[in-house]
């Protein structure tokens, strides 16, 4: 039987969690997660970390697996996620990945381009120079250091210009000569579940979960983190707004607001990114009977 992962994605707050479990106890295996802030331990109410019950009633890996102190990139989920197939596969003829982040689920499907780790000191270094000069002075340098990409990117995206700024600098290369956007061939099947909901639909229940997120105790879980809130692990959303209120710039209020605003934000670019993906068979997450029967055509004996 050819081994198989199925990628159970869809935007933040869709529900994708109940669903996985009836779908890794249907195929008796195992999840892993694709989830860029789950990884992290200290951070659980805010990550929508799964519930006690549901981490026990089935294998989990990669959530909680990691520090906010701890460097973790699209690569290192590639290479540590392919790493665990590889052990789990002997054993295994599926396995379950669910997330909703972008990047780390294409770069386990089709792999990620080998853009080098940045050290903690040019990071330092890079960020200091961003915090004392602004924005423009860091489009100024990529514009120098890679004027290709410059050209590409989202200028306003402040994560994104710096960060190809660290590996223009780290590599000695652009970083846009670093991209080639290869799909690299991987030695199992890949199946795509989607979930998604009316914009409604989906949009009240984002607010109704940050506001059941504050009632279970997000702002002394983000106030706990206060004192780390530079790492670039805490700055999501759900953190970074309580940040600003901690500071005194906004109130309590607003930062709610806020993070219901800057989650629906999310959940829209995560559903234009996913949708360019013509392999990915869209499902509302309550047919969960249709989706199994999917998976098990879908799967090749």
């Amino acid at each position: 039987m050819a081994k198989t992962l199925i990628v159970l994605l869809g935007p933040t707050g869709v529900g994708k969690t109940d669903l996985s479990i009836r779908i890794a106890r249907h195929f008796n295996t195992e999840i892993t997660s694709s989830d860029s802030r789950q990884v992290y331990r200290e951070m659980r109410i805010g990550t929508a970390v799964p519930e006690k019950e549901q981490l026990e009633a089935v294998k989990h890996h990669f959530i909680h697996s990691h520090s906010i102190h701890d460097y973790f990139s699209s690569w290192e989920c590639e290479q540590k996620t392919l790493a665990l197939l590889t052990e789990k596969f002997k054993e295994k003829d599926q396995m379950l990945m669910v997330g909703g982040s972008m990047m780390y689920i294409d770069a386990v499907c089709n792999g990620i381009d080998l853009i080098p780790t940045i050290s903690p000191e040019l990071r330092e270094e890079v960020w200091t120079r961003y915090e004392k000069n602004g924005l423009e002075a860091m489009q100024a340098e990529l514009k120098n250091l890679d004027p290709v990409f410059y050209d590409q990117v989202d200028l306003q995206n402040a994560k994104r210009v710096i960060h190809a700024v660290e590996v223009c600098l780290m590599s000695g290369k652009p970083y846009s000569s670093l991209r080639t956007n290869k799909t690299r061939e991987r030695n199992f099947d890949i199946i795509k579940i989607g979930l998604n909901r009316d914009r409604t639909e989906l949009y009240n229940r984002i607010n109704q979960r940050v506001d059941m997120m504050i009632a279970d105790g997000q702002i002394e879980e983000a106030r706990a983190l206060f004192e780390f809130k530079d790492l670039n692990s805490l700055n999501t959303v759900g953190y970074k707004e309580l940040f600003e209120h901690f500071k005194g710039n906004i109130s309590l209020d607003k930062a709610i607001e806020l993070i219901k605003r800057n989650s629906r934000h999310y959940a829209k670019r995560q559903l234009s990114w996913f949708r360019r993906d013509e392999k990915i068979k869209w499902f509302h997450p309550d047919q969960e009977d249709e989706i199994i029967a999917y998976l098990d055509e879908q799967i090749i004996v």
